[in-house]
């Protein structure tokens, strides 16, 4: 057994095997793999192998389309056979809205080159008649994917791994980690049976790793506790039913080959044909989290008891869309942990605070995800970056100073009942809140404020009526256009017409002081520092060369710096920029940098809109309150502290918007004080809250560019357009790497002849001549055009404006045509105006 290896991977299960795999095939050499028990004695042995290539999310849809591919090729590679059924998988839809969600997700797999097909009851009925049709609308069907045996497919992974030098090793327990400043010390225990019992044997060992890796499936709670961190990978229970031989089934198979995984997606399960029977898989409410804390240590490949009770009604259901299948007896049962996340998606990447750490945790798809998960992690540990953008698994979405094991044992509760639930764009789930509100959360909410949930904040996504029932916001929503959509219409208009009010307090917030704050920013952001009291906009880069974070930066004096980046994603920005400041000062030699995150201590509102200068007039104390306003003393992109009655505010001219405007950075124990301030005073001019739908349609028709959607890790910011605010005429962080890059695709924003009801959401393929060129990154609707609008990449050749194109939305193209950028107020006339 090595003592010294550039990557240590701890956990053999299917996602651990994976890495490990792939670690070795990238060309890193000295990989190991250590396995507390046996090989797939994890969630992996009972795992059902489904391998759904459905999924809403853009790297997830890669990271399972790499999977079913990749497991198609083991066999040959290994001489083993992984068990892989390529049976197709017909997903149903009792609904319209059930198809509304297929024809969307059709768009996606277009942009990730997934086959699929639609199918009618008709053509069901006619394929697969053992299925009940007459209360379908139809079927979206996956010709490629099918399941697999999970614990052959993890052998043939571990076979290739070991034929590519892995070292993998059997009955050893992580007790500790410590990071010595360059490597990892990883010492365990030597387990061994007794009593059936899996224990420490009393002989121990010593592992140094450059780089660690974490897939520990269900023990992800004793993972977090040795690694001193909080990881929200909690296992649900998980029941599934296999019957007896269905006869009709028996008969069927005599002139077809294998029935197809059905999935009822309305009636919330899963059935696959398991040696002339059924296995039927449900997502029931009630499923219970366990092993909030850890997994004890007499669970080795045990189940639960069963609650059949649980499931009575998906167990009805499928008789009823099997008739079949009533007269089948039970045969087994199985009743095991599946781990799971808040929003369903695995954690994938850098552990948060930790250099060399990686995790791979929660995954509720396990056998789906392993092998795009070994691949593209991968990437980013010899690489640099994966060639998706795999932020939206970045396990630093959940930030450490306030997820808790309650609230990830409670939302993953939720996210197993939901996994058949119509996943609508707009989705917003209930469970764990209110939970981080900002003070005028009860004032925005008398307003009909429906909330959404950004980084455990409460932010107003738009105004319903005010009269509506705290359930609106779940009737309003809808694949096209929504309840919500005409309240969010009307706020774009009072922006573009009179002016808004909009809480932007989950913006992360960050000082960055000391002597050599300044020389870290330089190098640190792409953009030229902004003097004292002015500010700029800039990037962060990847060591790829692509866009890590945007950031607002408002100079306040020589070596003192205000950062504003995204909401959602504070804690991933402060780990970031703590690292680059260690990495600045160990490269360069550089002066002391101090990194305080300010973002609990300052609301934010944005006030907007050509009337925006007279409310704030109607408030402002100044000597000369005539002209403090003005572009003279208050030039655009400026700040100024200012006082609005007795609220000192730390103003920035600057409005996401495209419109005049301010934000107004405050105490936030002021809030309720300047909410109302700015209320009243508002009245006379027509100022209106704002939610966040609004203001995602207003930039759009600005084409500001938004990280998380138009920026990510597989753009550079001259990709995405950005050249004005990169200078190269400075050396930069990642600045070799962008320019190696070149321009593969470039950022357009475009104005859309869609269909009467319905806007894009930013998931949709382009296409020109029948051939797609791109895809949509952000879409909605623009009270300027009159029309949809949306923002994407395709192309270079295809980027001018004024080029036409075709964007799919519900499963037919519609006319699209490349706008200027800036389409609305391309001179920036508005955001200029004087006072």
């Amino acid at each position: 057994m090595k003592t010294h290896v550039k990557a240590l991977v701890v956990g053999g299960g299917a996602v651990g095997t994976a890495i490990a795999y792939h670690l070795a095939r990238a060309g890193w050499a000295d990989v190991m793999l250590l396995e507390r028990d046996e090989l797939t004695s994890g969630s992996t042995w009972h795992a059902a192998g489904l391998l759904p290539l459905f999924n809403m999310g853009y790297a997830t849809s890669h990271i399972h389309d790499y999977s079913v591919k990749f497991y198609k090729t083991l066999e040959e590679e290994t001489g083993l056979n992984a068990g892989f059924s390529v049976v197709g998988n017909l997903r149903m839809a009792q609904t319209r809205a059930r198809l509304d969600e297929y024809e969307l997700y059709a768009s996606i797999a277009e942009t990730v080159g997934i086959p699929y097909e639609f199918l009618t009851p008709a053509q069901i009925r006619e394929r697969w008649p053992l299925v009940r049709t007459e209360d379908l609308v139809g079927a979206l069907f996956h010709p490629t994917d099918g399941y697999i045996n999970p614990a052959d497919v993890t052998m043939a992974m571990a076979k290739g791994a070991r034929m590519r030098g892995v070292e993998i090793v059997r009955k050893r327990q992580v007790d500790s980690y410590e990071w010595t400043g360059s490597e990892w010390i990883v010492r365990g225990s030597v387990m061994v049976e007794r009593g059936g019992n899996l224990v420490p044997s009393g002989e121990t060992f010593e592992i140094r790793a450059e780089h660690v890796v974490t897939a520990t499936g269900n023990h992800a709670q004793r993972t977090a506790g040795l690694l001193g961190i909080r990881i929200p990978a909690i296992p649900v229970e998980h029941q599934y039913i296999v019957t007896e031989p269905d006869p009709a089934l028996v008969e069927f198979r005599k002139s077809h080959g294998e029935h197809p995984v059905l999935r009822d997606a309305d009636a919330k399960w899963y059935v696959r044909e398991e040696r002339g029977g059924w296995i039927l898989g449900p997502y029931e409410f009630g499923a219970p989290a366990r092993f909030e804390y850890a997994v004890p240590d007499s669970f080795r490949a045990d189940l639960f008891a069963l609650d059949l009770e649980r499931i009575e009604q998906e167990y009805m259901s499928m008789i009823h869309r099997i008739p079949t299948s009533e007269t089948v007896g039970l045969k087994d049962d199985f009743n095991g942990p599946i781990c799971y996340t808040p929003d369903g998606n695995p954690l994938v990447g850098p552990a948060p605070g930790l250099r060399n750490m990686w995790l791979a945790e929660g995954f509720s798809f396990g056998i789906t995800a392993a092998g795009g998960t070994g691949h593209y992690l991968a990437q980013m540990m010899v690489e640099g970056e994966a060639e998706i953008d795999m932020a939206s698994l970045d396990p630093r979405r959940y930030a450490q100073g306030w997820m808790t094991t309650e609230y990830a044992a409670r939302k993953n509760e939720e996210c197993y009942s939901h996994v058949f639930i119509l996943h609508h764009p707009d989705e917003e789930r209930e469970a764990c809140r209110p939970l981080r509100t900002a003070p005028a959360y009860d004032r925005q909410k008398a307003l009909g404020a429906q909330f959404g949930q950004v980084n455990g904040w409460e932010r107003p996504n738009y105004y319903g009526p005010l009269d509506a029932p705290d359930s609106f916001d779940h009737d309003a929503r809808s694949f096209r256009r929504g309840g919500w959509w005409q309240y969010a219409e009307a706020e774009a208009r009072a922006i573009r017409e009179a002016a808004g009010l909009i809480d932007a307090t989950a913006f992360a917030k960050h000082k960055v002081f000391g002597p050599g704050a300044t020389g870290f920013l330089d190098w640190f952001t792409t953009n030229k520092l902004p003097r004292v009291g002015r500010i700029n906009l800039t990037y962060a880069l990847s060591v790829a060369g692509t866009t890590r974070t945007e950031y607002t930066i408002v100079r306040e004096a020589e070596d003192e710096y205000y950062l504003i980046s995204a909401g959602a994603w504070a804690d991933y920005d402060e780990d970031f920029l703590i690292k680059a400041v260690e990495d600045w000062r160990a490269e360069h030699a550089g002066d002391w940098v101090g990194v305080q995150d300010v973002t609990t201590q300052w609301g934010v509102f944005a006030i907007a809109g050509p009337k925006s200068r007279d409310v704030l007039a109607e408030v402002i104390r100044d000597a000369d309150p005539a002209t403090v306003l003005s572009n003279k003393r208050f030039p655009w992109l400026s700040s100024r502290r200012i006082e609005l009655g007795m609220c000192p505010v730390n103003a920035i001219r600057v409005a996401y918007t495209g419109e005049l405007g301010w934000e107004l950075h405050h105490p936030i124990e002021m809030q309720n004080y300047l909410w109302d301030l700015l209320m009243t005073a508002g009245k006379a001019h027509g100022l209106k809250p704002v939610g966040a739908r609004a203001q995602n349609w207003l930039r759009q028709e600005k084409s500001y560019r938004a990280f998380g959607t138009e920026l990510g890790r597989d753009a550079t910011p001259l990709e995405a357009g950005l050249d004005r605010f990169v200078d190269l005429t400075k050396d930069f962080h990642g600045k070799a790497a962008m320019e190696a890059t070149g321009i593969r695709s470039l950022c357009v924003t475009l104005l859309i002849d869609g269909p009467e009801d319905a806007d894009p959401w930013g998931r949709e393929a382009l296409f020109s001549g029948g051939e797609k060129v791109g895809r949509l990154t952000s879409g909605g609707y623009s009270v300027v055009f009159g029309k949809s609008i949306g923002m994407g990449y395709v192309r270079p050749d295809l980027a001018k404006p004024g080029t036409k194109l075709k964007v799919m939305m519900q499963n037919r193209l519609w006319d699209a045509e490349i706008a200027p950028d800036s389409p609305h107020d391309p001179t920036n006339a508005r955001i200029r105006a004087d006072g």
